[in-house]
């Protein structure tokens, strides 16, 4: 299977069984090797919106300490992250969305597991469609 890169919205759905995406989650993720890709962003979304549903923040990183999710810091990216929300100013795109596109720039044959339609106008280097695994 290619690479997977996780949004924000499909962990959330995993996480917290009252989201509208849970049952979708459970069964993609069931079919996702461990190891999928997540940036900080993401990363720090997930903590604070499954805390938000009574998640322990401290089990979303656990469950990537113990493998599940292969962090990427995206440290040295910013210009390239800036021209991409300069892009898309005039779109919902906040950082972790960028961060994610890089994400698939620079893993040119993965797919984004997602749950923000956004992501079907969103492009990789400048326009080339994004592989998606959501639930539209």
């Amino acid at each position: 299977m290619k690479p997977v890169i996780f949004d924000t919205g499909p962990l959330v759905a995993w996480f917290c069984p009252r989201d509208k995406h849970h049952a979708w989650a459970r069964q993609a993720f069931s079919q996702i090797p461990a190891g999928g890709l997540i940036c900080e962003a993401v990363l720090a979304e997930v903590c604070h919106l499954a805390a938000k549903d009574g998640v322990a923040r401290g089990k979303v990183l656990e469950f990537v300490e113990q493998g599940g999710l292969t962090p990427v810091f995206l440290g040295g990216e910013f210009p390239v992250l800036r021209e991409l929300l300069n892009r898309y100013a005039d779109t919902p795109m906040d950082f972790a969305d960028a961060c994610i596109v890089r994400l698939a720039e620079i893993h040119a044959d993965s797919i984004v597991c997602t749950t923000d339609g956004d992501f079907r106008f969103f492009r990789k280097n400048g326009r080339e469609p994004i592989s998606l695994l959501a639930p539209f």
